[in-house]
């Protein structure tokens, strides 16, 4: 039986080319090989895992080589790289920081840094976790760190940077190991199953570099882990259920009962989850994170923000296309509500079981509830009946009532050549024919643009300072009715009037920036509230905090004489010509 060797240590990186995700650190270190601008002294760091004592071996290995090939590698023949590649090496040194950090373990580090190699160029020597010293060793270290023989390099290695003495940081190059992308794991990790002959999913291999959270070395001990527990054959189930992860599926059916507004089948799923073992907090969470990402796949350009395999990506873009934008950003504020409350919150699974009603009440896509603004004026070949009176003009709706194609709640597609004179109609600029819709012109101008969003602002209901004031209040009343306004809100809301300004503009006086972001997390619902109550979709809100000057109190007879002296310098020419002093 051969003696098993975990892979984090069999597939450990040997060469500059074989570290996994850190390519501008090595790029950087073989070029100071090749220049011969090699520091005296380095610090790697950064998170666990990520390839910093493995990087600092590589390049004492590899500065020590006698035949660096033309790629700067050592060449893993010469006397010095087998010393090495069999741990024999006496000019490399390792030193663990963690278990000898006194003043005696640095001096006699110190003493040994005197002695010149005997085989080879330099006498490296590695301090892991150097952190760990004590402030009188890196005091004792100062000075040699400063000013080392010629034929010593230091190779310092930390995941804490910040508790390094300054003294220390300034003798040293500092290269900043960052964590190894999501791709680059799954890449090293099918090159790992390849190598062992074990069959894995993608998917699978995903899961396990997001729960690393860019450890490489984390990633690989859990493949082994899942390894012994599923044998050769790597599923995404296996995963899922060795390292006791919340299935995508989970989430994918919760947020189908919203869209299907199902709260019972929405509560049976949580409580199948709990029962499965899995916490309420971290399911939120997760399903927080969820309907961010339905968010990011609305659009082409975040689509790159999803780090999932792809088979979980196409279920992503697939579900996305049936939410409206304006649901998902109401979803993940329920979320991040009861992420806050969770743990104050006596009865935690009625707090999620009430984000998670409060989810399904929500319209889930355009089709069930109102059409987005973006889809009634600007989305390529369709046009929707569902509008209100107040997003049209009276010239439109009546043009409407009198057409027959235009059937209540349903969209009616149309030809790609006929869009351009579905947008006329829409702005009231071109009278319904369909006969001649494809004579007319095929680009819009950017004046008739612009007429369409002036039209759009003209058909809102105006309302004046007092209307407004009026439905403030009721909208601020009705939502803490419903327990969905903190009290840092509710003060910043109720403490000033607002104050109307053009283009239905509403601005808000508050005292700080904590009521500020306390508004900025329920400003959504608020909004939504105050324009049903106002019958004004275009309503924007401004906050505007209000620095309050202290004004300085005169107590003494001279500082109130030179008050009055400012404001009025008659007085003063009157008390010297009186030549009057001052009490």
């Amino acid at each position: 039986m051969s003696e098993f060797v975990v892979s984090a240590r069999k597939y450990r990186p040997s060469t500059f080319n074989t570290v996994v995700g850190q390519k501008a650190i090595t790029s950087t270190l073989k070029n100071a090989i090749k220049n011969n601008h090699l520091a005296q002294a380095f610090l790697f760091c950064g998170p666990r895992g990520v390839g910093k004592t493995t990087c600092a071996r590589i390049l004492a290995k590899t500065i020590n080589c006698f035949n660096i090939t033309e790629n700067t590698e050592a060449c893993d023949q010469c006397e010095s790289c087998v010393s090495f590649n069999e741990n024999a090496s006496f000019n490399i040194h390792e030193l663990d920081a963690a278990s000898n950090n006194s003043v005696d373990d640095i001096r006699n580090l110190v003493d040994q840094v005197r002695f010149a190699p005997q085989v080879g160029k330099y006498s490296i020597y590695i301090i892991d976790e150097v952190h760990m010293l004590s402030t009188a060793a890196f005091n004792a270290f100062l000075k040699t760190l400063e000013e080392p023989p010629k034929h010593a390099i230091f190779i310092l290695a930390t995941t804490e940077r910040h508790k390094i003495i300054p003294t220390i940081l300034s003798r040293c190059q500092i290269f900043d190991f960052k964590r190894i992308q999501i791709e680059d794991m799954v890449e090293h990790l099918l090159y790992v199953a390849k190598s062992e002959n074990i069959e894995a999913e993608h998917d699978a291999l995903h899961i396990i570099a997001q729960k690393a959270d860019g450890a490489m070395r984390d990633a690989l001990s859990m493949f082994d882990q899942i390894v012994s527990f599923a044998g050769n054959k790597l599923t995404y189930k296996a995963v899922i259920e060795n390292l006791n992860i919340l299935d995508y599926d989970y989430y994918f059916k919760i947020s189908a009962a919203s869209l299907d507004s199902n709260i019972p089948e929405a509560l049976v799923i949580f409580n199948e989850i709990l029962d499965n073992g899995f916490d309420g907090h971290n399911f939120i969470n997760g399903l927080g994170s969820h309907f961010r990402n339905l968010l990011v796949c609305k659009d082409i350009s975040t689509i790159q923000l999803l780090e999932v395999g792809q088979n979980i990506k196409d279920k992503y873009m697939d579900q996305s296309q049936r939410y409206s934008m304006e649901t998902l950003l109401r979803a993940i504020n329920i979320t991040n509500r009861c992420d806050i409350n969770y743990k104050t919150s006596k009865n935690q699974r009625l707090q999620v079981e009430l984000a998670l009603m409060q989810i399904c009440s929500l319209t889930g896509s355009p089709q069930q509830g109102e059409p987005e603004k973006k889809n009634l004026i600007n989305s390529p070949g369709t046009v929707s009946a569902t509008a209100k009176p107040t997003e049209i003009t009276p010239t439109v709706a009546s043009t409407i009532e009198k057409s027959e194609p235009f059937a209540v709640e349903t969209p009616v597609t149309i030809e790609p050549a006929q869009q351009i004179y579905t947008k006329r109609i829409i702005s009231g600029t071109t009278s319904i024919n369909a006969a001649s819709a494809p004579k007319q012109e095929q680009k819009i101008t950017e004046a008739e643009s612009e007429t369409v969003i002036a039209e759009r602002k003209a058909a809102q209901k105006n309302f004046s300072q007092e209307e407004l004031e009026v439905a403030w209040t009721k909208s601020v009343q009705q939502l803490q009715q419903q327990n969905k306004l903190s009290s840092f809100a509710h003060t910043a809301l109720t403490k000033s009037n607002p104050v109307l300004k053009e283009n239905f503009l509403i601005e808000l006086e508050i005292d700080n920036e904590a009521a500020e972001k306390a508004l900025d997390v329920e400003k959504l619902d608020f909004l939504e509230l105050l324009r049903k109550e106002l019958l004004n979709t275009e309503i924007q809100l401004k906050t505007k905090i209000n620095f309050v000057v202290d004004i300085k109190k005169l107590y003494t007879q001279r500082e109130k004489f030179m008050h009055m002296a400012e404001k009025n310098p008659s007085i003063n020419k009157l008390r010297q010509q009186l030549d009057l002093e001052i009490d």
